[in-house]
C-alpha cells in the first residue's frame, strides 16, 4: 500500500520511518516478514520504473536486478540482510537521491564521533565528550585510514554512513586512525545502543509524558539546527545555516539584520541541502533580480525552477559562501548560482555533489504489524545555467582552503577566518573556530 507523498526537496541525508515491529534486525526470518520483504521490494520498484526521471533507468537492467534481489530475500534468514537487497536494487542507479528508507530498528546506534573528507582525506571532526570513543582515545584531527575494512573517499564515507547510521547498524566499528604526530594505530569502538520507544502515548493514559517529551525534543532539534549569526563589528555578519528548512520569516530577519553590515559570510559547511523553498526565499533575499536555479529535466516537461525577489529590501552587500565536502543539494545550488551570477565568492573545500529533485514515497505493509517504510526517488535532474549538472561533480570553490589535522584538533577555523580577511576584516583562526561550536544531539 502506497502512503501519503511529500513534497519535492533536495536533500543529501536519509532519514528512518516507521517501526518494524519489536523485531530486531537480526531475528530469524519467519513467512510474515519474508511477505512483507518482497511487498516492500515490489512496491518501490514500481514506483520507480513509473517516476524516476530517466524512463531508461540509465541503462540499468531493472527486471534483471529485482529479480536477482527477490531471489537473495527468499533464500535469508534474518530480516537485516534481507533489506540490504532492497538498498541494493536502488543503489545501482548511482543516483545520490534515490534510495532506501528502511523501517525502525529496534534501537538507535550512536558511535560517539564524527568524521568528514578534506580535501582527500577523512578525518575526525567531532567526539562526543563520554563516548566509547573519547574513552579510546579518538581524537579530533585523528585521519582515519581504514572503517569497517574500507579505505575512506567520498563515495565510500557516504555509503558507509547510510549502512552504519540507516541500513545496517553494529555494536562495534573498527578504526584504523593516525593522530597528528603521524602515529597510527586500530581501534574498536563501541556503540551506545538507544532503544527506541515503542508505543508512544499522547492520552491522559499516560500522564501526557509523552506528549511533552516530543515536543522537548522538537524544541531541542529547532534550536540545534537553527539559523545561528555572529557579528564582527559593524562591518560583518556570519551566518551559519545547518540545513535548508526555514520558512520566509527565518530568512527575513536573517536579511534584515544582513543589511545592517557590509558583508555576509554564509557558512554553508555540513549542510545537507532541504527544501526547494528555502533556497528560493534565501536567493530571493540576496538578489535583486530574478534568479533562474536551473532546468529540470524528468519525463515530462518541467517548468524551471525560479527564485523571485522580495518586495521589500534585499541584502545588496558582499557576499561570501563558505562550502566543504558536506555541503550538499541546495547548499551546492546556493553556492554555484553565486559563482554564475557573480554575485560573490565561494571558499573552502569541493562540495557534495549530490543535487537532484527528489521526492519521499511512503508506504506501510503487513496486516499483523504494520511496518512504515518509504523510497526517496530522483524526479528531476537540474540543468544549471552553464549546461552542466552538480550531481557527481559539486562545486569548486573560487578559492580552495582546507583546514590542516592540527586545525581541526585545536578547534581552529582558518577557512572562515580567510573569509574575513578577504573582505577586509580581521578574524583570528581561534576566534573563529568559537563562533559555531557544534551541539551533540541530547540522548
Amino acid at each position: 500500500m502506497r502512503g501519503k507523498r511529500a513534497g519535492v526537496y533536495l536533500l543529501a541525508v536519509t532519514f528512518v520511518a516507521g517501526l518494524f515491529a519489536p523485531a530486531a534486525w537480526s531475528q530469524k526470518m519467519d513467512k510474515y516478514y519474508r511477505d512483507c520483504l518482497l511487498e516492500m521490494l515490489d512496491n518501490i520498484s514500481k514506483e520507480v520504473q513509473k517516476n524516476y526521471y530517466d524512463p531508461k533507468l540509465h541503462g540499468v537492467d531493472w527486471d534483471g536486478r529485482v529479480a536477482e534481489a527477490k531471489s537473495e530475500i527468499k533464500q535469508q534468514n534474518s530480516i537485516g540482510m534481507a533489506l540490504n537487497y532492497i538498498a541494493w536494487v536502488l543503489d545501482g542507479l548511482n543516483d545520490t537521491h534515490t534510495f532506501f528508507i528502511p523501517p525502525q530498528g529496534p534501537a538507535r546506534h550512536d558511535y560517539g564521533f564524527r568524521t568528514a573528507m578534506v580535501g582527500d582525506h577523512c578525518y575526525v571532526t567531532g567526539v562526543r565528550p563520554g563516548s566509547d570513543a573519547e574513552a579510546k582515545g579518538v581524537r579530533l584531527g585523528d585521519e582515519v585510514l581504514v572503517m569497517d575494512g574500507h579505505v575512506p573517499d567520498r563515495q565510500v564515507l557516504r555509503e558507509l554512513g547510510y549502512r552504519l547510521s540507516v541500513l545496517r547498524p553494529q555494536p562495534e566499528l573498527r578504526l584504523g586512525i593516525r593522530d597528528s604526530a603521524g602515529h597510527g594505530r586500530e581501534v574498536v569502538v563501541s556503540a551506545k545502543i538507544v532503544e527506541h520507544q515503542q508505543v508512544t502515548g499522547l492520552d491522559a493514559a499516560t500522564g501526557g509524558m509523552d506528549f511533552w517529551n516530543l515536543i522537548r525534543k522538537s524544541q531541542e532539534e529547532r534550536h540545534r539546527t537553527g539559523i545561528r549569526t555572529a557579528s564582527v563589528g559593524n562591518e560583518l555578519l556570519v551566518a551559519k545555516l545547518p540545513g535548508f528548512f526555514f520558512d520566509q520569516s527565518e530568512v527575513d530577519a536573517l536579511v534584515d539584520k544582513a543589511r545592517k553590515n557590509q558583508t555576509l559570510i554564509v557558512d554553508l559547511r555540513g549542510n545537507p541541502g532541504g527544501t526547494i523553498e528555502t533556497l528560493k526565499y534565501l536567493l530571493g533575499g540576496l538578489f535583486e533580480n530574478e534568479v533562474k536555479i536551473g532546468d529540470r529535466s524528468g519525463r515530462k516537461e518541467l517548468k524551471p525552477e525560479v527564485a523571485k525577489p522580495r518586495g521589500r529590501s534585499t541584502f545588496a552587500g558582499k557576499l561570501v559562501v563558505l562550502v566543504d565536502s558536506q555541503s550538499a543539494s541546495a547548499a551546492e545550488l546556493f553556492a554555484r548560482i553565486v559563482q554564475l551570477e557573480k554575485r560573490g565568492m565561494v571558499i573552502g573545500d569541493r562540495s557534495s555533489g549530490s543535487v537532484m529533485e527528489a521526492r519521499r514515497y511512503s508506504y506501510k505493509a503487513g496486516s499483523q504489524y504494520v511496518i512504515f517504510y518509504g523510497a526517496s526517488i530522483t524526479e528531476s535532474d537540474l540543468i544549471m545555467t552553464d549546461g552542466k549538472s552538480l550531481e557527481h561533480n559539486g562545486v569548486t570553490p573560487d578559492e580552495v582552503l582546507l583546514p590542516s589535522a592540527a586545525d581541526l584538533a585545536s578547534g581552529r577555523d582558518p577557512v572562515l577566518a580567510y573569509a574575513a580577511s578577504r573582505v577586509g576584516v580581521k578574524l583570528t583562526p581561534e576566534d573563529a573556530g568559537k563562533m559555531f561550536p557544534y551541539e551533540w544531539p541530547k540522548e
